[in-house]
């Protein structure tokens, strides 16, 4: 029986991670022509760090403290591009400007794997509590 809760919880802890990455995501992208921020720099691409809960998979499923977590949001140190544009105030003396480090089409790209991890771990949680439904329905 705990394991069908704990499997509940692996899955709700992945549908947590995969949304605050969707989340940073859409920040990426919204910011993906962002030159100049609060310091002058352009945006810097973000991305979120997970770390497995369980050092095996026995591990994993024995533990309700398994699953993802999230261990932090950093910066992405990827240079941004140098675009010429001499008529952008964000512009160097040259007319260069240094575009955020994000590529839409790997930030859209990630946004569909992230949608799709999402949806696994939707469908892992019923089947999970459906089997524990189903137990509960046999036992009783």
């Amino acid at each position: 029986m705990s394991g069908m809760i704990s499997a509940i919880g692996i899955a709700a802890s992945g549908m947590s991670a995969e949304s605050l990455e969707m989340d940073v995501t859409s920040n990426n992208l919204a910011n993906a022509d962002s030159t100049g921020g609060v310091n002058g720099k352009p945006y810097q691409r973000e991305e979120v760090e997970l770390q497995a809960g369980g050092q095996s998979f026995s591990d994993t499923l024995g533990s309700v403290q398994a699953g993802v977590q999230v261990t932090g949001i950093v910066d992405d140190p990827t240079p941004g591009q140098l675009v010429y544009d001499p008529s952008n105030p964000a512009a160097n003396k040259q007319g260069y400007v240094t575009m955020p480090n994000v590529n839409t089409v790997t930030e859209m790209t990630d946004l569909i794997t992230e949608s799709r991890s999402y949806e696994a771990d939707t469908q892992a949680m019923t089947t999970a509590k459906d089997l524990y439904e189903k137990t509960l329905d046999v036992l009783g």
